[in-house]
């Protein structure tokens, strides 16, 4: 089927579905007001079903759901052995599956690892092609027009609420920020049939740059973009909606509890902004530099309505908090200031009594 948000005049094609459809200022702040929505084509839809779906997730994720209530959400992450991200989901559960939304590249993926790890749990694991994503923002006229065009197969509507607005039960966050820009991203998106997403292409739109400028503006990491090789949740403040450190075992779980109760994620999330006089915009994987040094790279990048030129990056613990930054960015160098998102004391924090040395000097004769 021919996407219909294609077919709108001035909408430009990048390879994960509509950039935006001309003029990407004011798409984003229709989208920012609640009034626009955003087909997300970057975005697929896996489905596990099966009277244990919920107590499997819980033993195999991040995400404490075995007692997940229909309608709610939440989000969840797959670790390695060592506590690396390896798979990100946006998670609702309709009473009879568990609806997993992920970054595209990252669901068949997810949903191989997820039918690998089946054994004789009562689930079952289905990628969803059929179904489509649309973004948007709380509280407006494009909330409204989803919700009554969410795909509701068992009578809750697939409406998934990012839990990026607060702290979730069981969650932590390093940010010290008086007031976390996340707060204020009331973030959601919806998951449509086809008849749907056919007559969602008359509603206000607006493409992806403007949603990756939003969510970038909020701190708020995602697969596609802030997860590397190396990445532990710590790092990007992922323990703030994505890790319960109270639930019981999981694959990761100890390095996660090591690093968070006795030591420091080697790097940490940032904000950048940038100088715009130069009109240019860091790739993801742009080197950050710190003098003549690197320090790190640029995970993501926008132009945001009203911040100007922004960038996610991740730098190396030991960087200094206060010290001026710069980006290489189409052979330009661009200063950037940071603002620290993960500050470098992040973790450590059990308090673990000091034992007094016992001294090995032989005792007096």
């Amino acid at each position: 089927m021919t996407d219909p948000f294609a077919q709108i005049p001035g909408a430009v094609l990048s390879d994960d579905g509509v950039a935006h459809f001309g003029d990407p200022t004011r798409e984003q702040r229709a989208l920012a007001q609640g009034e626009a929505i955003v087909p997300r084509g970057d975005r697929a839809v896996v489905a596990v079903s099966g009277p244990e779906r919920l107590t499997w997730l819980d033993s195999i994720t991040s995400q404490a759901v075995a007692r997940l209530a229909p309608g709610v959400s939440t989000e969840l992450l797959v670790l390695d052995p060592q506590g690396h991200v390896e798979h990100a989901a946006a998670v609702i559960d309709d009473g009879a599956t568990a609806w997993l939304i992920a970054d595209a590249a990252d669901a068949a993926g997810l949903a191989k690892w997820l039918g690998m790890m089946r054994f004789r749990a009562q689930v079952e694991v289905a990628p969803r092609p059929d179904l489509r994503v649309a973004g948007f923002v709380r509280g407006a006229g494009a909330e409204h027009a989803l919700a009554d065009a969410a795909a509701r197969p068992n009578g809750v509507a697939l409406v998934w609420q990012d839990p990026w607005t607060g702290v979730s039960a069981g969650g932590w966050q390093y940010a010290r920020a008086e007031e976390h820009p996340g707060s204020a991203h009331a973030w959601a998106e919806a998951i449509l049939e086809e008849s749907a997403w056919a007559d969602a292409a008359a509603l206000p739109v607006a493409g992806l740059l403007a949603a990756e400028a939003l969510r970038i503006a909020a701190w708020r990491p995602r697969w596609a973009a802030e997860v590397d090789e190396r990445a532990l949740p710590h790092e990007s403040d992922w323990l703030r909606s994505a890790v319960h450190l109270a639930k019981g075992c999981y694959r990761g779980q100890e390095t996660v509890a090591k690093v968070h109760n006795l030591g420091h994620p080697p790097r940490r999330l940032v904000m950048l902004h940038l100088d715009g006089s130069d009109s240019v915009l860091p790739e993801r994987g742009a080197r950050v530099l710190a003098g003549e040094a690197e320090a790190g790279h640029v995970t993501s990048s926008a132009w945001h309505h009203e911040l100007g030129p922004i960038a996610l990056a991740i730098v190396a613990r030991r960087i200094p908090e206060g010290e001026t930054l710069a980006v290489e960015a189409d052979g330009v160098r661009v200063a950037a200031a940071q603002e620290v998102i993960v500050p470098g004391d992040a973790g450590a924090t059990a308090e673990v009594p000091r034992i007094t040395r016992l001294s090995r000097r032989p005792l007096a004769q």
